[in-house]
Order: C-alpha cells, then structure tokens, then sequence
C-alpha cells in the first residue's frame, strides 16, 4: 500500500494529464490532436473511456505536440501510485 493509500488505474491517470497538460498550453483536445498528429477521434476514444489504453506511440505524437519528452509526461505525482486493471 502506498503512503497516501490511495491507487490509481493506470489509464485514469494518463487521461488526467493529458487533460492538466492541455489546460497548462491552453488548448482544446481537438487542437492537441492536430499538434500531435494523430486522429481525434483516437484522442477522443481514449478520453471518454471507449479504449482503456493509448499505444505508447500515441503517447509519444502527444509529448512531441506539446514539446515535451516521455519523461516530462511521467514525471508527475498521479503516476506515484498507479496500478494496472
């Protein structure tokens, strides 16, 4: 069990910060699809929950978007306690 008790699913926690990364650039989803290069409609499946898990190469296309690296992307609290389902 973690310090705070508290776990995280995975996918929960990548849609959290693809959505604080989009409030910090100030951009829609819609214009984080464009800027990453991938289909919004992939965007918008993972983000309602309709696919549980983005490829990592999608993960990817979004960090290059928003000129950020994998590492920066993970590098946040919400992936501290994480658990996979």
């Amino acid at each position: 069990l973690s310090e705070r008790g508290i776990f995280m699913q995975l996918s929960v926690a990548v849609r959290q910060r693809i959505i604080n990364l989009a409030l910090e650039n100030n951009i829609t989803l819609h214009q984080l699809s464009l800027k990453a290069g991938i289909p919004y409609s992939t965007l918008s499946s993972f983000m309602t929950g309709k696919s549980e898990d983005p490829k990592l190469s999608t993960i990817l296309r979004i960090c290059e978007g928003l000129n950020i690296s994998l590492e920066d992307f993970f590098a946040d609290r919400l992936f501290c306690d994480v658990i996979f389902e």
